[in-house]
């Protein structure tokens, strides 16, 4: 039997992909594939992984490598997947796929999944879409029998994307003409991004592949080959790992490598620190071929390429009317959107956001992202709506030292008992039964009840109840950021 741990490295920010991904949600938590569900690339990479066993593999625990901040995002869409074993190895800060691998192959060599501690790793980034899971399932199938039957654990394999046109934005794997018995290739050389003549040549070529970023290899290949080629990643993500923490939330596993150590590791990519060095190494990288509809929704305009399009070729979604308009991309997240005469373009409504954009030019939506990380706006980063551990909460006015908010909070659930220095807040329910603790008192409300909380009074809301709970709050003060508070209780690690 094989041991094979799915991999899900869930740390990017999709910042092509605003102002619907943004880093505080980015797109692998979205539902973008265009299969008319309301399940996100991230659970559909987790469910897609978790098919792979058979009467030859053992599947163990899924390990999702991804941001602190984004834990019980996780957790959450994780709760809506049955059967799903998993363990979050938490990055306190972004490093690449290089250390966020890294991370993954140590804690695999570490549990006791079987007698070698040496499981195959199937790795793939979390935002990506395919539209033929048999197909997908069965080149990794093949992938796993090659690095199986390697007695020398020196083989990786990377699954080479099938090109269907002259793509300039992916970079390309160069495989050998002849195959061996699971339909592999070596690979020859990888190449960068290429311009548009270049990407003609090797469409023609016909041995050139788009490299997907998905790979499958033995934990102790990982780090006997960045042994070889970047000991310095190796030597600073295996520091920060010794020295890391745990616990865990509804049984699943929070794995944390120091912070301060982390932050001190090269940012690199897996393919820049090691894939692209095998080829003539000992290590030997093969390739097996995925023709499986994939695509990595880089930009808007692959949502609009792997959506369902009407007659005129427009892909929509929300409250949308259009007259006129073909080849276009619509989407509404909180209100009517309408289009007139328009054609090949893009439009992404959010409840503080709207994009415009040429859909040839769906790329460049980089730059507007730059502009407000350069103005410090919040838009780059928040929603109006922003998701919490214990639910969420809408930021629905707001002026001169005053903000409202609608507040949701999980049965079951608790906002940490904290302080505001520089605000008060009134709170009125709306839904649902609220345990509030106001200073030194405990009281009860429900429907239509409401409470004042004094700037300065340390507080916290509950719900006690198996219903969610509403409640409206106003704020008023001198300074009303999220960053004013105190915390002295906190039931999912974020104390100050």
């Amino acid at each position: 039997m094989t041991t094979v741990l799915p991999v899900i490295l869930c740390g990017g920010s999709g910042t092509r992909l605003w102002p619907l991904s943004r880093a505080g949600f980015p797109k692998q938590f979205l539902a973008l594939s265009g299969k008319g569900q309301n399940t996100s690339l991230f659970q559909e990479a987790v469910g897609r992984l978790n098919q792979v066993d058979s009467k030859s593999i053992v599947l163990g625990s899924t390990l999702i490598v991804t941001n602190e901040d984004h834990r019980f995002l996780v957790l959450d869409q994780l709760r809506e997947m049955s059967g799903i074993k998993a363990a979050l190895l938490l990055e306190p800060v972004g490093r690449n796929t290089a250390p966020a691998l890294t991370l993954a192959a140590l804690y695999a060599s570490e549990i006791n999944v079987d007698q070698s501690h040496d499981p195959i790793l199937v790795v793939t980034p979390a935002d990506q879409t395919i539209q033929s899971a048999a197909a997908f399932i069965k080149a990794l199938h093949n992938c796993i029998s090659v690095v199986a039957g390697d007695t020398s654990n020196k083989t990786i394999v990377i699954l080479g994307i099938t090109p269907t046109a002259p793509e300039t934005g992916y970079g390309y794997i160069k495989r050998s003409a002849s195959k061996g018995s699971f339909a592999e290739y070596f690979v020859e050389q990888f190449a960068e991004k290429p311009n548009l003549e270049t990407a003609k040549a090797y469409l023609g070529d016909g041995n050139y592949f788009w490299n997907s970023g998905m790979f499958v290899l033995r934990a102790s290949t990982w780090l006997a080959v960045l042994k070889e080629f970047c000991p310095d990643i190796l030597d600073a993500t295996q520091k920060a790992w010794n020295q890391k923490t745990e616990d865990q939330a509804d049984g699943t596993p929070f794995v944390r490598p120091n912070k301060e150590l982390f932050g001190g590791i090269p940012s690199e990519s897996i393919d820049y620190a090691v894939i692209e060095k095998c080829p003539g190494s000992q290590y030997q990288v093969k390739m097996v071929e995925l023709d499986a509809g994939w695509n990595d929704l880089g930009a808007w305009d692959a949502v609009w390429q792997v959506g369902n399009k009407d007659a005129q070729g427009n892909v929509t979604s929300g409250d949308v009317l259009l007259s006129n308009s073909t080849n276009s991309l619509v989407h509404a997240s909180s209100r009517l959107v309408s289009t007139v005469g328009l054609d090949n373009v893009i439009v992404i409504e959010t409840a503080d956001a709207v994009l415009v954009a040429d859909r040839s030019k769906s790329q460049d939506v980089k730059h507007i992202v730059n502009q407000l990380e350069a103005q410090q706006r919040e838009e780059k980063n928040l929603h109006r709506k922003v998701a919490r551990p214990w639910g969420w909460y809408d930021s629905v006015d707001e002026g001169e030292r005053f903000k409202v908010k609608r507040i949701q909070v999980k049965p079951g659930a608790s906002l940490s008992l904290q302080m505001h220095n520089h605000r008060a807040e009134h709170w009125i329910v709306v839904k649902g039964t609220a345990e509030i603790t106001n200073g030194d008192k405990v009281i009860t409300l429900t429907e239509n009840q409401s409470t004042y909380i004094p700037q300065g009074q340390t507080h916290r809301l509950a719900n006690p109840g198996k219903a969610p709970l509403e409640i409206i709050e106003v704020q008023s003060g001198s300074y009303l950021g999220e960053d004013d508070i105190v915390r002295f209780e906190d039931s999912y690690g974020r104390m100050n």
